[in-house]
């Protein structure tokens, strides 16, 4: 790699995920890409020091292993205060980079270089399996109540029919490439979610005074399941708490008191009443903990 200033900071968070995060890594170098670059990587509280056996085989990274879980965007702030590149790409470690990343990353940073109102860039995202399928394309932006909206594209077989750069209400913390002049000026992820929203919340801090864009013209493969598996208790709890912590942060006046109003009232008793009809009792406890604690965090210091 060249040396500094880079022109790129990749930046992937590692939780006991070894052979992803080397997939992705070995990606990054199949590239060849031909621009400044440097990869951090933050191994976040793995049972073991990942970070050291990842080190050893791409001697060229940066980044170190935390002992404590920080979640996704306490592990990403990690990683940015290292980070000394013009452009941050965070991508998740169950990512790969296609063999034509390099024209595509280098059209993405055109896009920056010729709209500087553009704030951050997500790409098309495809699963890795099955092939040819869309994860994301581009969003519409969440209703101001009920906070629901459509992933453009989801679950649709891949034939051109999302080939046109949009502009979008919110990046895929999947993957995202932001200025770090923008990270200075607008601020890093809140830590306050620990699991999901950071991103949607970050993209709602940076779409009030710049633009978001869905490239067409860029994608990478997700390993994520295309498949629809049971939530786990633990994503019912963060679920649960974010919503509400995400509407209380996000919304202002009337509309945050009856988006909090529908989340606790027919929502989260909606989905009370499922799983206790279901016998899920763990889920029933992670709704109840997860309101309570979404409701505790209702103050005036975290609503920045």
């Amino acid at each position: 790699m060249e040396a500094k200033p880079y022109k790129i900071s990749f930046i992937t968070v590692n939780y006991n995920g070894l052979a992803d995060t080397i997939s992705l890594l070995e990606s990054i170098r199949n590239a060849r890409l031909s621009f400044a670059y440097e990869v951090i990587v933050i191994d976040n509280g793995s049972l073991k020091d990942e970070y050291s056996l990842i080190k050893h085989l791409f001697p060229d990274i940066k980044g170190y292993y935390n002992r404590m879980n920080l979640g996704f965007a306490g592990g990403n702030n990690l990683g940015l205060e290292i980070a000394t590149g013009e452009f941050i790409y965070f991508l998740n470690n169950d990512t790969l980079l296609p063999n034509d990343a390099d024209n595509e990353i280098l059209a993405m940073l055109e896009v920056f270089a010729l709209d500087s109102r553009v704030g951050g860039i997500s790409p098309k995202i495809m699963y890795y399996h099955p092939n040819g399928m869309i994860q994301f394309a581009g969003c519409t932006p969440l209703t101001s109540i009920t906070l629901r909206n459509k992933q453009t594209g989801y679950r649709e077989m891949d034939k051109g029919q999302y080939d046109t750069s949009i502009e979008i209400p919110y990046l895929h913390g999947a993957a995202m490439v932001v200025p770090n002049r923008i990270i200075r000026e607008i601020g890093v992820m809140s830590e306050l979610f620990f699991l999901y929203y950071e991103e949607l919340d970050w993209s709602c801090r940076i779409n009030k005074k710049y633009k978001l864009v869905y490239f067409a013209g860029a994608h990478i493969f997700h390993k994520e399941s295309a498949s629809t598996g049971q939530d786990s208790p633990l994503k019912t709890f963060y679920l649960t708490r974010n919503r509400l912590l995400f509407a209380y942060r996000n919304r202002s006046g009337i509309n945050r008191i009856l988006a909090v109003f529908y989340l606790i009232g027919i929502a989260n008793s909606t989905r009370l009443i499922k799983f206790v009809f279901s016998g899920m009792w763990r889920h029933v406890g992670a709704v109840c903990s997860g309101t309570w604690s979404g409701i505790k965090l209702f103050s005036k210091k975290n609503l920045s």
